[in-house]
């Protein structure tokens, strides 16, 4: 399905490249001969928007990316300069697989950081480091364990950035839910990654209400999968990541070494 949106932006703005010929707007950008006002753009788009934000060219030549609100939801849509085409869909770009339309939904559905109460959070790395990022995640989630392998080599290569881990059991796994009991009672870092490796985990040794104020918590802030990552400017991603990719969110300028090939 991505790569049928890829190609077919690839030939929309082909089309519209052609439509628009260099010299139809000498040495001005195409934006000073092609326009779209937050009115046009609601007439466009009609119900597919309660409201439009904000307007701007795309990364994609020849399109406007359109910022809309719909039932208290925030997400871009893209318009072609003929304002014939509306796409809604994933834009990546090809060069560093980077999906643009998930950059651009995170920016606009930010949280409130300092409404996330990190009491409960298992920290992983240095406490003090300046960069914190939050992290929902399920003990018995495939996902969150690969997610947490990734994580400890993001605070072994840069003690800048540390994780807060707080506890979202999901229903889908039946003993998730005592589990995550037992690691907030016990703010045990061990006994989670003791779930990870599928050991068992002893019968919780408190009420761990804290559990029950996360998954609250998640519903507020309209979070339904892990892992999901809160970061320092209140963006948030759901879904694994690999070490690089992390390192990249954050804007650390440390790299992941590369693994030899040479088998010695």
């Amino acid at each position: 399905m991505k790569l049928l949106l890829i190609v077919g932006v690839m030939l929309l703005c082909a089309s519209t490249a052609w439509a628009f010929p260099k010299e139809s707007c000498g040495e001005q950008s195409c934006t000073d001969c092609h326009t779209l006002t937050k009115e046009e753009a609601k007439h466009l788009l009609g119900e597919q928007a309660d409201q439009v934000l904000n307007i701007e060219p795309s990364e994609v030549q020849a399109m406007w990316v359109v910022e809309v609100e719909k039932k208290g939801k925030r997400y871009p849509v893209y318009v072609d300069f003929t304002k014939n085409f509306v796409m809604r869909g994933e834009i990546l770009r090809l060069k560093d697989g980077e999906n643009l339309t998930n950059q651009r939904i995170a920016s606009l559905n930010r949280v409130d950081v300092s409404a996330i109460p990190l009491a409960d959070a298992l920290i992983l790395g240095n406490p003090k480091a300046p960069k914190k990022v939050i992290v929902f995640t399920d003990p018995q989630c495939s996902f969150c364990k690969k997610l947490h392998v990734e994580m400890k080599k993001v605070v072994a290569l840069d003690p800048g950035i540390a994780f807060y881990i707080k506890m979202m059991p999901l229903n889908i796994h039946p003993e998730a839910y005592m589990i995550a009991k037992s690691i907030v009672c016990n703010r045990s870092l061990a006994m989670l990654e003791q779930s990870f490796a599928d050991r068992p985990v002893p019968p919780p040794l408190c009420r761990g209400e804290a559990v029950d104020q996360n998954l609250a918590l998640v519903r507020k802030l309209g979070f339904n999968s892990t892992p999901t990552l809160v970061l320092p400017d209140g963006r948030h991603f759901s879904g694994y990541r690999d070490a690089a990719a992390l390192l990249n969110m954050l804007g650390s300028r440390v790299k992941v070494p590369r693994q030899s090939t040479s088998g010695k």
